[in-house]
């Protein structure tokens, strides 16, 4: 495995400046069709057109939950009876995850609903940092389990989106990985 890095907030940032981010939002928040669930913590809020936008372009079809219009009205049984229903459609789930991932309290249990429901092959986690070098973090507890989306290159290749398994060293390429 050559070159690997995090992709950076900036980076993020960039990609999500290239679509009207709250049209792509509202479409995200339809639970219908979908084949993707993204978890992420509300403060990195930011981050989601990037994210979004990246997995679309590569097969995915999003689920987002915090922009969902009908969970600001619920209370958090209805919440977790929603993200459960969006959850069990999806063959994916993907964790945005920074160093303020630590802080959601829905995280760990979303991460479960997609771990016990599709097991860990088909949950990955997209890593994002202030730098793309700064990468620590995300070794810690159970983050360590899974495989991570990263703008690499494998086997002497351009760099791509990977989702690259770091225990056994190796990788598919995103596409492949999200509409397997």
């Amino acid at each position: 495995m050559g070159m690997r890095a995090f992709v950076t907030y900036d980076k993020l940032r960039q990609f999500g400046s290239r679509v009207d981010a709250q049209v792509l939002l509202k479409e995200a928040s339809r639970a219908t069709g979908k084949t993707v669930f993204l978890s992420h913590s509300s403060k990195d809020h930011g981050l989601l057109p990037g994210v979004i936008l990246i997995l679309q372009n590569h097969g995915g079809q999003v689920y987002v939950d915090d922009v969902d219009p009908e969970l600001s009205k619920c209370d958090f049984v209805e919440t977790a009876d929603r993200l459960r229903r969006a959850a069990r459609q999806c063959r994916k789930l993907v964790l945005l995850v920074t160093p303020r991932t630590g802080e959601s309290k829905w995280i760990p249990w979303e991460l479960g609903l997609g771990d016990g429901k599709n097991a860990a092959e088909n949950v990955a986690l997209f890593p994002s940092a202030e730098s793309a070098d700064d990468q620590d973090w995300a070794d810690q507890e159970y983050l360590g389990l899974y495989r991570r989306i990263l703008w690499a290159n494998f086997e002497n290749k351009n760099p791509e989106w990977l989702v690259l398994d770091h225990r056994n060293n190796t990788a598919k390429k995103l596409r492949v990985w999200l509409t397997s």
